[in-house]
């Protein structure tokens, strides 16, 4: 199937995308743009909806092919602590409709939700609530105008699970799940020791349509991550989102990335050599690295 943003994506048709190149990351950009660190920053899709929209656009002038929303803290349970959780659909709906915007039919637009911040595992909130929470966001999304959702940085299989769960049972779209590795011998275990294949495994039990790791380490530590994915199964596509190194803290207290864009156009061939399908960047990324990745992966196909 060819790169076409304006073809509708389906849980069927999804597997034949060809490789794409993903966008990077949102938050050190609102930083640049305003934003203290460590700042919530869905909140600005209703309050700053045209400096989400130049983030958005400034990934799709780089080349990028799937872009995501301003939405990864935006799920009810996450909200509480903001004392906002009736803000969540809002704040979703409209993040996607910001990318979808900022896409001009030159990307896909994947919807984001990151993790709740409670731990299923530990009694601190129950199943249920997590996929009532995914559902929500997911119908969102879908309203908005969402091609699919990425349930990212996730370190625990029973709240991933969940979360797909309810955005499966809440909407048509395809939905993929992002866990995040930094523990263990090579970084290959979340912090609660989820391996990659235990991820696939669950992913593709669930009925995601694609797998993967970000955040976590440099974009170069990803080509393992991606190996491993591609062992544990090969059906569902790879998706890799890496952290533009290791971050510093400058004098101001805000973080800073120092890999350069070079960096990341020279790990493309290796990750798509280990299996990975969709190439992005995560924290301390910004347009340059992802002209990078595009114009390396234009190269190559």
């Amino acid at each position: 199937m060819p790169f076409d943003p304006a073809m509708k994506l389906t849980r069927d048709n999804f597997k034949n995308l060809p490789p794409l190149c993903s966008d990077g990351a949102w938050g050190t950009e609102m930083q640049r743009l305003g934003a203290e660190p460590g700042q919530m920053c869905d909140t600005w899709n209703t309050e700053f909806p045209e400096k989400v929209l130049s983030v958005a656009q400034s990934y799709v002038d780089a080349g990028a092919q799937i872009i995501l929303t301003n939405t990864f803290n935006s799920n009810r349970v996450a909200l509480v602590r903001h004392g906002i959780p009736e803000l969540a659909y809002e704040l979703t709906r409209t993040g996607a409709k910001i990318s979808r915007r900022a896409a001009q039919g030159k990307a896909y637009v994947f919807g984001s939700i990151g993790p709740c911040g409670k731990m299923v595992m530990m009694g601190e909130i129950s199943e249920g609530e997590v996929e009532e929470a995914a559902a929500e966001q997911a119908r969102a999304m879908a309203e908005g105008g969402a091609d699919a959702i990425v349930i990212e940085t996730q370190t625990d299989l029973m709240e991933a699970e969940a979360s797909a769960r309810g955005c499966l049972a809440a909407c048509d779209l395809p939905v993929g799940i992002s866990f995040t590795f930094d523990s263990g011998k090579g970084n290959s275990f979340t912090m609660m020791g989820v391996d990659p294949e235990q991820a696939y495994n669950m992913a593709r039990r669930v009925g995601a349509s694609f797998v993967g790791a970000n955040c976590g380490a440099g974009i170069e530590s990803f080509v393992h991550l991606a190996s491993l994915f591609s062992k544990a199964g090969g059906e569902l596509p790879v998706w890799i989102k890496g952290n533009a190194g290791l971050p510093s803290m400058g004098p101001d207290g805000r973080y800073f990335y120092s890999a350069p864009p070079e960096l990341y156009s020279g790990v493309v061939e290796p990750l798509l050599a280990a299996g990975a399908h969709f190439i992005g960047g995560c924290c301390g990324s910004n347009p340059a690295h992802i002209q990078a990745i595009a114009h390396k992966m234009s190269s190559l196909h």
